[in-house]
């Protein structure tokens, strides 16, 4: 008998210290919390203050200790290499522990910072459990990222030691990080003591000898680490997250909360039992590696998998699905934009017959709005139930979610469905007035957020405030819009910068992406917002088509800008649509609709330091130009 989703949910919201506590037993404390929740100096509110835990013991040793310890925990399949390698969770909790040792050994200690700089490879999510194991504090930098950028973070979080590897690998190409990593440290102002050099056979690093290791080397000698108790409320980790004003923000997360949620959601949100196979087809650079490869699989005793390669071109869009038959996947998560290149480059689902995905229950998306046309073909090709959730950086894990662990409820299309428990989500107004099911606005998330989400920024509480605490008193700023419908369901529609005021009519980007989407022949859209002398602004669309697609392209973009007008009507004064081999996106898959509407509107951009490829920046500057656009 599945658990009512509105008990559960009431009960969060009502009662949440008992609802969090309840959680809370599960797993493995050295010394229980005085308090579930201090409230006493919001909006810097603490879970389980006075309890001390391990989050590496709970997600490895506990496992071992508890007679699970030959179940497979991490499975490694590089299809850019065609290495693959399995672990256990006893190997790789030694694993783990060497290489804590190894950090200790070189003056590591609570509350030392550790930048890790890696490709998808073991090696870095050893490298996160080992400072989780000792109290450390990693800071995980998504590997290739550019010089400056990384310099930032060293002068941000200042390392002790910085891990990283000689080469990362994208399909064919291969990314020297050692030459990165060495401009970077120049670059910085704040000089890490050690770095440690994972050497990869595609690419070796040349060394300094004052201060650089090889894996093996820091291995040499080294004594496996317990594990060290730590405050609830000590950080876990800092993760960087773009900034308005271009600097990053350091998330900080903490441990007790963020494994307690973490844990919770695996079970409640995903609905897998310990010893199924979770895939989150990410990267740990990212808020889903860390919260979806490594710590929330491993604390509820999943097999984990670290997959080095792409959704399409390693070696075909095939690979997911071989993924998923050769390891039994039974929970996927991956981002609409992997689903929506996948269907463009085999847009009948060819692929997927090849393999025998009948272990395969549940499909989630997440990362920015899954367009009601992804969802359908993905529900049409692989016959399971395909989940929209949303969730930030800045929460870790979902704000809403169809909690396949609850009740179940329908799919609606669009909707990224109900409020997940622990999180009292409202639509409100400028004035901070709560709208009535159905009418847009900002949504924001009612004090005390749940365990798991962040604790503060890096070094900066006042900007923490100001960023999400300020604007509506009491409550945590989103910075998406949309709606809630009669249902509870709820609409992301946008981020509050990507609505459009056309003639004083506050329109969705979503909502018309959403329609361009439902033509056959388009496999991805975009929408920004040009200035308009006499409308303020008006809808510019990119229209990105599926493989083998011989419709005259006059013919496509009539025929999406008609259902604009018959779907979302003549207010949105939809006339502009172009076709685009490709949109510009960070390396997570978001589109820069931000950057591409500076360039539409001729106004100065910095190139953002996440992008994947800067070249298609001056491809959607050349296709604006044509049509009278970045003068």
């Amino acid at each position: 008998m599945p658990l009512s989703y509105n008990n559960v949910y009431r009960e969060s919201i009502e009662n949440p210290e008992k609802f969090w506590a309840d959680a809370a037993e599960t797993l493995h404390w050295y010394r229980k919390w005085d308090k579930v929740l201090d409230n006493s100096n919001p909006p810097f509110y603490r879970w389980f203050a006075g309890g001390k835990t391990n989050t590496c013991y709970n997600a490895l040793d506990r496992h071992v200790d508890e007679g699970r310890g030959n179940n497979i925990a991490v499975i490694y399949d590089s299809p850019v290499t065609g290495a693959k390698q399995q672990f256990t969770f006893r190997e790789f909790r030694d694993e783990v522990a060497l290489f804590a040792g190894a950090l200790q050994s070189r003056g590591v200690r609570k509350g030392d910072r550790v930048i890790i700089y890696m490709p998808m490879i073991p090696e870095a999510l050893i490298a996160m459990l080992a400072c989780a194991r000792i109290g450390a504090i990693h800071s995980v930098v998504f590997g290739g990222f550019a010089s400056h950028e990384l310099a930032v973070r060293i002068d941000d979080c200042k390392p002790k030691i910085i891990v990283s590897a000689s080469c990362g690998i994208e399909r064919e190409k291969v990314i020297d990080y050692k030459r990165l990593l060495d401009f970077a440290i120049e670059l910085a102002h704040f000089k890490p003591e050690i770095c440690i050099i994972r050497q990869r056979e595609q690419l070796r690093g040349p060394l300094n000898e004052e201060r650089d290791l090889t894996w093996k080397q820091a291995l040499l000698g080294a004594e496996p680490a317990p594990c060290v108790p730590v405050e609830s409320s000590d950080p876990l980790y800092i993760l960087y997250t773009s900034g308005t004003t271009g600097k990053p923000k350091g998330v900080v997360r903490d441990n007790g909360g963020h494994m307690v949620a973490l844990k919770w959601s695996m079970e409640h949100v995903y609905g897998i039992e310990p010893g199924e196979t979770y895939w989150a087809a990410s990267d740990v650079g990212w808020v889903v590696g860390h919260s979806y490869i490594v710590y929330g699989p491993l604390l509820n005793g999943n097999t984990t998998i670290v997959f080095e390669g792409k959704p399409v071109g390693t070696p075909d869009p095939g690979v997911f699905w071989r993924i998923i038959s050769e390891y039994g996947v039974s929970v996927f998560f991956t981002a609409p934009t992997a689903f929506r290149a996948i269907k463009k480059e085999d847009p009948n689902g060819t692929f997927i017959e090849k393999y025998n995905l009948s272990g395969f229950r549940t499909l989630f998306l997440a990362g920015e709005r899954a367009d009601p046309d992804t969802v359908k073909w993905a529900q049409e090709k692989l016959q399971v139930p395909v989940i929209d959730h949303w969730w930030q950086t800045e929460t870790g894990w979902a704000i809403a979610a169809n909690c396949q662990g609850i009740e179940p409820g329908p799919v609606k299309y669009g909707s990224a469905s109900k409020a997940v428990p622990g999180y009292n989500v409202k639509v409100v107004n400028q004035n901070m007035e709560e709208l009535e099911n159905g009418k847009m606005g900002d949504i924001v998330i009612r004090h005390p957020l749940p365990p798991g989400t962040m604790l503060t920024l890096w070094k900066a509480d006042n900007h923490f405030i100001d960023s999400y605490m300020s604007k509506y008193p009491g409550h945590y700023l989103t910075s998406d819009a949309g709606y809630i419908d009669e249902d509870g369901y709820i609409y992301i529609m946008s981020r509050t910068d990507d609505i459009i005021n056309v003639a004083g009519h506050r329109l969705s980007t979503g909502a018309i992406e959403a329609e361009l989407c439902e033509h056959p022949d388009v496999a991805e859209s975009a929408v920004i917002g040009a200035a308009d002398e006499l409308k303020g602004e008006v809808p510019v669309g990119f229209l990105v088509l599926k493989s083998g697609v011989d419709t005259p392209h006059n013919q496509i973009i009539k025929h999406v800008i008609e259902y604009v007008r018959e779907n979302i009507g003549p207010v949105a004064s939809f006339k502009q649509a172009v076709i685009v081999q490709r949109l510009p996106k960070t390396r997570s898959g978001k589109i820069l609709r931000g950057t591409m509407r500076k360039i539409a509107n001729s106004q100065e951009y910095t190139m953002p330091a996440t992008i994947d490829d800067p070249a298609v920046l001056d491809e959607i500057k050349e296709v604006l130009q044509s049509i009278g656009y970045a003068r």
